[in-house]
């Protein structure tokens, strides 16, 4: 059973804040747009340091997705933040008009996702976002779950172009990857290998999958634990090679099991691989207002649903 260091709890937004500043200092077409949220989005530091490519646009995010798009057309590297709600669901017009149709190199950085934006309630709380931007022809969908591989996605989404949606969240949590890991576009990580059952996570559910696996292997169960920090596109390779060894699969996310990486995988198992799956996320609901760890229990986003998924279905194998 692999064992991982946890390197202090921090949050996520706080590696994208960290890698943007390093793009700022060593890429001068690298260009941010933040709507009225910079430190809650941690991008003060880029903005103190480059403001002439910094560009606050208030409460009008549409707005500022219409101009990223046009600096990208300019030759420009643009990141935008706010928050995962207002990122997707309040923009989805123009993202897919004028990012994703035209194929604009835009990055579009989104915080606060899922359930733990906590108690700013269901309205800010967004549980879709995965499905509406993995659906758009083109777009590229990553869910990191650490600081560490945050602020690696941050860098690297810099030098891959087209159009990527950035997924992290607001509270801290456990920093435990490796910081000096190259962060692969598309390639799911081999976290702990397991004959049993395959446990399959993507964000803050990475974590709890590994202490998931921990109280599986105490039961004498030897699970094979993936980090897929890049939902679109898929890394079906590592999962197929898994599951065809495992022949039973959970899937589990902080997002709606409807749209979410569950789903992607149901697909990729109907089509190559038809063995048995759980999922672990929000079943067709809002969220409300809460603390987040709270939220995170009352919902079965934790270790202890990702564990009871595994023994439900290692009975249907």
């Amino acid at each position: 059973m692999k064992k991982f260091i946890n390197q202090g709890d921090k949050d996520t937004r706080s590696g994208f804040g960290e890698g943007l500043a390093e793009l700022g200092r060593n890429n001068s077409d690298v260009v941010a747009l933040c709507a009225d949220l910079t430190g809650s989005l941690k991008m003060n530091t880029f903005a103190n340091e480059n403001p002439e490519r910094f560009f606050q646009v208030g409460i009008a995010e549409a707005n500022m997705m219409g101009l990223a798009a046009g600096l990208a057309t300019g030759g420009k590297i643009p990141f935008t933040g706010t928050f995962a709600n207002f990122s997707t669901g309040r923009v989805y017009d123009q993202i897919r008009q004028s990012i994703a149709y035209s194929n604009k190199n835009v990055k579009i950085c989104a915080s606060h996702a899922g359930i733990t934006l906590g108690e700013d309630g269901a309205t800010h709380q967004i549980l879709e976002d995965i499905g509406l931007m993995k659906m758009l022809p083109g777009m590229t969908v990553i869910n990191t779950c650490d600081f560490n591989q945050t602020k690696s996605a941050t860098l690297k989404i810099c030098d891959f172009d087209g159009p990527v949606y950035l997924r992290f969240g607001r509270p801290k949590v456990t920093n435990f990857t490796n910081p000096s890991k190259d962060f692969q576009i598309g390639k799911g990580i081999l976290l702990n290998e397991g004959i049993d059952v395959t446990i399959v996570a993507t964000g803050h559910l990475v974590w709890e999958a590994i202490q998931a696996s921990k109280k599986l292997h105490d039961k004498g169960i030897n699970a094979e634990v993936i980090n897929i920090h890049t939902i679109k596109p898929l890394d079906e390779e590592i999962i197929l090679k898994s599951v065809n060894k495992t022949k039973c699969i959970v899937s589990a996310e902080e997002h709606n099991i409807y749209g979410g990486l569950g789903e992607s995988i149901s697909r990729l198992l109907t089509t190559k691989a038809p063995f048995p799956q759980e999922f672990v996320g929000t079943n067709d609901t809002f969220g409300e207002s809460g603390s987040p760890f709270e939220l995170m229990d009352k919902y079965g986003l934790n270790s202890i649903s990702i564990f009871d998924a595994a023994l439900k279905v290692l009975k249907r194998k």
